[in-house]
């Protein structure tokens, strides 16, 4: 007896690895099946409605991951807060009033209703029903379906009043008084900037500009009718404006170019042309007389261009 079970104890080396394996996956057997009876336990007790949606949610991160790159973004912005959409069950609410809490209690998602909250604390306010479809991430149907709970107080609904500056209407009589020479005053028409004329009756600040800027094209004005030919009625401003031709700037003939002569409102290009060309070739000019017999040169001209130039 005691032979025969020293028979059966005694295994080859070959024998003893396969009886060690044998037991390994025994082992294994009964470990496996006691994880997978753990597994089945727990999601037999796990939500079947917190699965399908985690169902989807990873469903939805395997497609945005095989989209090409430039899509990702926007599906996945999309898939973020599929799992946060449930179906709203509304009451009514003043949405100046209501608190986070109060909007998750209806369905909106918690993101959205912190996202109210900051608005408000932004100084932001809902006056009318439709200003609440302005939120982000609020579809038109949910819109349509809160609409109808929507309640708003009469004083959320006031606009702000903005004060307003009063301004009394200017006193033009006033201003006319101040700004206008009374009758009698003298003004000379080659000394006067535009600020004096512009206190003349009658000259505002454009006219004034137009006598100014003559002026300097002629060096100063020789009488009061020059004023005709810049189409202003110089008659009506006779009684305000005297002439001094003392302030005449004249052109010196013997030294001025073509080029500057013509300038002159009086002085075409020939007539230029020929007080140099005469210049050059006789000498010294002494006067206008030396161009009585140009052609260029009208009696009329001649009258006009004395006071501007000078022979010295």
């Amino acid at each position: 007896m005691a032979k025969g079970w020293k028979q059966i104890g005694f295994f080859t080396r070959r024998e003893r690895r396969g009886i060690i394996l044998l037991l390994v996956l025994l082992t294994g057997a009964l470990a496996s099946s006691r994880i997978l009876d753990s597994y089945l336990a727990k999601r037999n007790t796990y939500p079947r409605q917190q699965w399908i949606e985690d169902s989807l949610l990873l469903d939805s991160l395997v497609t945005y991951l095989r989209q090409p790159q430039e899509k990702q973004g926007q599906a996945w912005e999309k898939t973020r807060h599929r799992k946060a959409v449930r179906p709203l069950t509304p009451v009514t609410f003043n949405p100046n009033r209501a608190d986070s809490a109060d909007f998750a209690d209806m369905g909106l998602p918690g993101w959205m209703a912190r996202n109210i909250v900051r608005y408000r604390e932004a100084g932001g306010k809902f006056r009318s029903p439709d200003d609440f479809r302005k939120i982000y991430g609020l579809t038109e149907a949910q819109f349509d379906t809160l609409r109808p709970y929507i309640s708003i107080a009469p004083e959320d609904t006031a606009r702000p009043v903005v004060p307003r500056l009063y301004v009394p209407p200017p006193d033009t009589d006033s201003l006319h008084r101040v700004l206008k020479y009374p009758p009698g005053t003298i003004v000379d028409l080659n000394r006067a900037d535009t600020t004096e004329l512009k206190k003349i009756p009658g000259i505002g600040s454009g006219i004034a500009r137009m006598i100014v800027g003559y002026r300097q094209q002629l060096g100063g004005y020789h009488h009061l009718e020059q004023l005709g030919e810049i189409h202003l009625d110089y008659e009506q401003l006779r009684s305000w404006l005297r002439v001094d031709t003392t302030c005449i700037t004249p052109i010196d003939a013997n030294r001025a170019s073509v080029s500057r002569l013509k300038r002159h409102p009086y002085i075409n290009f020939y007539q230029a042309r020929a007080i140099v060309e005469h210049r050059n070739k006789f000498g010294t000019l002494t006067g206008l007389h030396q161009f009585a017999f140009y052609e260029e040169f009208t009696p009329d001209d001649m009258e006009r261009i004395r006071p501007y130039l000078s022979f010295e």
